[in-house]
């Protein structure tokens, strides 16, 4: 795994479309239990290095009902986006993860992993690259159906501020999967570090 992660924190091979140098942000462990397929850091994660290190990171350790210390911790979880590099500003929000990415080191990392028992797909991009023909037409059935894609994964939309519109639309969410969600991790073993 080691040497995994080495690679992918030194590659260079969309240097070339990236606003910035490239600086792959990746956090895993042979032993994780839980992997969060993200879709691709923002500048500020970019800045700090530190994956989900920004609002949407502060919203998805409330879904999860765990503590950064818990959340940092790479026997616990592992943290893998879709583009590991930030892909620029788009007109509306961040351009999509950079399609080299997940097929270039994806199955790498995760055949590394022998301890995996849940699989977290944020965001269109992780849910169609992941459940290809079983993803729904859109993200909100694709998250409703959730049921359908266990016990191996569940996939959520993006904890984006941007997104609270969608949340105060699919009151269910909340109401259900984020509990559904809780009960899944605790089942696991895992606690917030100070409980």
């Amino acid at each position: 795994m080691d040497k995994i992660l080495s690679e992918i924190r030194n590659c260079t091979v969309c240097q070339k479309f990236l606003p910035n140098l490239p600086r792959p942000i990746i956090q895993a462990s042979s032993v994780s239990k839980i992997v969060i397929i993200g879709q691709a850091p923002g500048q500020k994660v970019q800045d700090s290095g530190i994956p989900w290190d920004d609002a949407s990171g502060n919203n998805l350790r409330e879904w999860l009902g765990v503590d950064k210390q818990t959340f940092y911790n790479d026997k616990v979880f592992a943290l893998m986006p879709m583009g590991f590099c930030f892909p620029g500003t788009g007109k509306s929000g961040d351009l999509p993860p950079r399609p080299e990415c997940a097929p270039l080191w994806h199955q790498q990392v995760l055949k590394s992993m022998t301890g995996i028992k849940l699989t977290l797909l944020i965001g269109q991009y992780a849910q169609k690259y992941y459940l290809k023909n079983s993803a729904k037409e859109t993200l909100t059935e694709t998250v409703k159906n959730y049921e359908a894609y266990l016990p191996n994964f569940i996939p959520l939309p993006h904890p984006s501020p941007r997104n609270n519109i969608w949340q105060r639309k699919n009151e269910w969410f909340k109401e259900n999967l984020i509990c559904v969600l809780q009960q899944k991790i605790k089942s696991l073993g895992i606690y917030n570090v100070n409980q």
